[in-house]
């Protein structure tokens, strides 16, 4: 038999999930309504993370699900198909029809935060694999999320699927992607930018959506914004009750939802209650580096801290420790580094030996929601303590609910990121589920008006 009893299975739509990473995509697309019978990542530490959240779900490698962990180049249509038709799950259907493919190519080669490395960066070929295999399958819909940054990429030179070479204004990435489906029977939706926090993500993440359908299907839209400027919510809000020193407001409906679990278990239908946190532990600080964080106002980054002393100066009497390490470090007397300090007669050598040279960091404001989560831990200061935060707290921002465990390491540094995806790194690359969700409802209404006539 097929491993399941025939007269309990319900067909859902089916997704694929490709450069799925931990997972963010799959929990939307399952929140949404959508059966994943196929995903794939290149990342061996975030595929052990999303098969075991997957059978935490119930959702069963092999049987329900097939997870490939493998570089997208090396994936064609034909596999992916042979994977899915081979699952006990589907062996009773006479067809396996793909309603749609979600993905998002890693993002670096395009992202405005960072060195861009042009048209030649191989990152920016992944999305050409990406159509490849969407052209090979052939979904009702297709749906890509990338950076803001993609929208004004120009690939000068590059060549498509069918040997045509883009140049000047037709280089620029979104033509591209609209050329290139358009030859295989797609019509491309306008891009959008779409504010996660606009859906319920206590996140102000901005990302690139793309829809496609194929010809004579119902076209799909864009989710309408469920949250408005007074009613997102915050990050206090969303990790209130984790931190230290309890919040003083009650449990958030956010942070209820988050406990109860928002994605449902295969087994039962509902979602997964989480019955202790994980991921909750936090980095150890010195007392210097918790004195440092301590100089950061809500809202405020390094650079601002860095021109606010040098103009107004700043009081360093309640943090002795950091004082000390800068008279050492710069070879002058504690009672000068406050005198200093105090007048804002500061050169760069102080400001890099008080603040050190980094001047991404930025404390989170307590009652808005967070921006971008990113995937190196100390970039973001708690709006309230004098720390970074815990993987379980960023998963908060993300919209993760507290059942999702991340595994592997908690985080890595050096040359060892170009590898390696800890639980940071898995957490920062996620799509928002959230906002997945909201997303994949809309291309699920249009599918189903396909199949109600």
């Amino acid at each position: 038999m097929t491993g399941r009893n025939p007269n309990t299975f319900v067909y859902k739509p089916i997704a694929i999930d490709l450069f799925c990473g931990a997972g963010g995509m799959s929990e939307g697309l399952l929140q949404a309504g959508f059966d994943i019978a196929f995903s794939s990542d290149i990342s061996e530490q975030a595929g052990v993370t999303y098969v075991h959240r997957h059978e935490q779900l119930g959702i069963r490698q092999g049987v329900d699900t097939f997870f490939c962990r493998d570089d997208i180049k090396n994936l064609s249509g034909s596999f992916i198909l042979e994977k899915i038709k081979s699952l006990p799950k589907y062996a009773e259907l006479k067809d396996v029809h793909i309603a749609a493919v979600f993905g998002g190519p890693p993002c670096q080669g395009f992202s405005r935060n960072g060195e861009r490395k042009g048209p030649d960066d191989p990152r920016n070929f992944l999305f050409r694999e990406y159509v490849r295999v969407i052209r090979e399958i052939m979904p009702d819909y297709v749906v890509m999320e990338n950076v803001e940054g993609f929208t004004d990429t120009k690939l000068q030179g590059f060549v498509g699927l069918t040997g045509i070479q883009y140049f000047d204004e037709d280089s620029l990435a979104p033509r591209l992607l609209e050329s290139e489906l358009a030859l295989a029977g797609y019509h491309v939706i306008p891009s959008k930018i779409l504010d996660a926090s606009d859906y319920g993500v206590p996140q102000a993440r901005h990302r690139a959506i793309f829809l496609a359908y194929r010809d004579g299907l119902t076209p799909p839209v864009y989710p309408k914004p469920t949250y408005g400027p007074e009613k997102k919510v915050t990050v206090m809000e969303a990790i209130g009750d984790l931190i230290g020193e309890k919040c003083p407001c009650s449990l958030s409906e956010y942070a209820k939802a988050s406990i109860a679990g928002r994605t449902p278990s295969a087994k039962t239908g509902k979602p997964i209650r989480s019955s202790h946190y994980k991921n909750t532990e936090l980095s150890r600080l010195t007392e210097i580096v918790q004195e440092r964080f301590s100089l950061y106002s809500q809202g405020q980054t390094t650079s601002e801290l860095r021109k606010m002393i040098a103009k107004r100066g700043i009081d360093l009497t309640s943090v002795p420790h950091l004082v000390a390490y800068c008279s050492e470090n710069l070879g002058i007397t504690e009672q000068e580094v406050i005198s200093l300090a105090r007048e804002g007669s500061v050169d760069r050598a102080f400001l890099d030996t008080l603040l050190t040279k980094k001047n991404v960091r930025t404390r989170l404001r307590a009652n808005k929601p967070s921006p971008t989560v990113v995937t190196i831990a100390d970039d973001y200061v708690h709006p309230t303590e004098n720390r970074t935060f815990s993987v379980r707290e960023l998963a908060r921002l993300q919209s993760f609910d507290d059942s999702f465990e991340f595994l592997g390491k908690r985080t890595t540094g050096g040359p060892r990121r170009r590898v390696e995806v800890p639980q940071y790194t898995q957490v920062g690359n996620a799509v928002p589920p959230l906002l997945a969700k909201a997303i994949a409802l809309e291309i699920l209404k249009a599918e189903l008006q396909n199949k109600n006539g």
